[in-house]
């Protein structure tokens, strides 16, 4: 860990068993990596690849002291705290957590792609993105994602009734 904190989207999504139940304990989990700073509302999709249940999808801003390799690692730790096994592509999960965006940051390595390399072509995940980080833009091209989303559209992306604190596990 670094002395220096850097701001993260994340992603979340799950398919399988109580999704919303399990994105509210991936929420609670991301306390370890960093200061939550924003959870987005709740959105219900159809799956990208094989006949699957409907996704519920998510975004959450962090600030984090973890590089983003670090950070990654613990994501995929709390996948598979959460039961993720990971046998097909694009297959059902529990959890799914995905490191979107973080501001400025241009990062390939063999693992680890920043800005996510699919991110303009999901709106799954740019509608989340942009409701905890509305002002967020490319940091290669410098567009704000909030411009490229209405360019793709949110076709299929139907927001999902929770309470305004659903990531806290009170009701309001």
């Amino acid at each position: 860990m670094s002395d220096d904190l850097r701001q993260y989207v994340i992603g979340l999504g799950a398919n399988l068993g109580d999704r919303l139940r399990t994105l509210r304990s991936a929420v609670g989990g991301l306390a370890h990596c960093g200061t939550v700073l924003a959870v987005s509302h709740v959105y219900e999709t159809e799956p990208v690849g094989p006949a699957q249940p409907d996704f519920l999808n998510a975004a959450v801003l962090v600030d984090s002291s973890l590089a983003a390799g670090a950070l990654l690692e613990e994501l995929l730790s709390l996948e598979r705290t959460h039961g993720r096994e990971r046998r097909e592509r694009w297959g059902a999960r529990t959890l799914d957590l995905d490191l979107l965006y973080s501001p400025g940051l241009v990062l390939t390595t063999p693992r680890l792609t920043l800005p996510h390399p699919e991110l303009t072509r999901r709106a799954f995940a740019m509608v989340p993105l942009t409701d905890v980080a509305a002002d967020a833009r490319d940091p290669q091209t410098g567009r704000l994602y909030s411009e490229l989303l209405a360019q793709l559209g949110a076709l299929g992306v139907r927001r999902f009734e929770t309470a305004p604190n659903w990531c806290s596990g009170r009701a309001e």
